[in-house]
């Protein structure tokens, strides 16, 4: 099992870990500060150093038991099972895809009532798919959103109970992708005041601690794609 740090701090660019196994396939340490591809959010990439070596991070995935698999470049050097390593985030790519993420939260937040039913993140635009006759018209949309993101609300994390989340099914969005269960517990990420959230939800993934980190945003397309499924997609506006 690996222990997710990124979790409890999505902010830990760099750390130290332990070297559980090593091979041209993947790379596993007892801890990481590395996303595992899940949940329409890519797998982080970076690089694993220790004294006289070094591998750069392709892609980050789920392994079995718990682990998560670190990716190495083809031919990476290899470090020795049970060293001491560092690892080190690509982190201008993991923040912009924190970025991404969060604004989909908030997207979520001004379509009530209707299910996703596919998303994704992306550095370039990201989406997601509602379950929805008539979407707002993207221009209402990004106002909204900018209105959110200005107003730089606090993210902030809470973990209950699988049976909490049972008693209260609502708290799920996605139609497509359902919390991980198992360990008894699930991590709902609020943005807003505990009191009246503007979005709470079950999600595993990575988020800035404030929306005014997300700068500004626009949605540039409202597809059909299907009888009642709407695609809606944004991208960041560069400053």
């Amino acid at each position: 099992m690996t222990e997710l740090l990124y979790r409890e701090d999505a902010y830990a660019a760099e750390i130290s870990a332990r070297v559980l196994a090593a091979s041209a396939e993947a790379i596993i340490t007892d801890r990481t500060n590395f996303y595992a591809q899940a949940g329409g959010q890519p797998g982080d990439t970076g690089v694993l150093r220790w004294p006289g070596g070094e591998a750069r991070i392709a892609n980050t995935t789920k392994g079995p038991e718990d682990s998560v698999l670190h990716v190495p470049e083809a031919g990476a050097a290899l470090p020795e099972v049970g060293a001491t390593i560092t690892l080190a985030l690509d982190w201008p790519r993991r923040l912009r895809l924190m970025r991404m993420h969060t604004t989909l939260h908030l997207l979520c937040s001004l379509i009530p009532g209707a299910g996703v039913t596919g998303g994704q993140i992306g550095l370039e635009k990201s989406r997601l798919d509602f379950d929805l006759p008539e979407p707002p018209t993207k221009e209402s949309l990004t106002e909204a959103l900018n209105a959110l993101i200005a107003a730089n609300h606090p993210i902030t994390q809470e973990w209950i109970t699988e049976a909490e989340l049972d008693a209260n099914p609502s708290l799920v969005r996605t139609l497509s992708v359902q919390p991980p269960r198992g360990a008894g517990r699930i991590r709902l990420v609020r943005i807003g005041s505990a009191d009246a959230p503007i979005d709470l939800q079950p999600c595993g993934g990575t988020h800035v601690r404030h929306t005014g980190e997300i700068g500004r945003v626009e949605v540039t397309k409202i597809e059909n794609k299907g009888r009642q499924n709407r695609r809606v997609s944004l991208v960041l506006v560069e400053d």
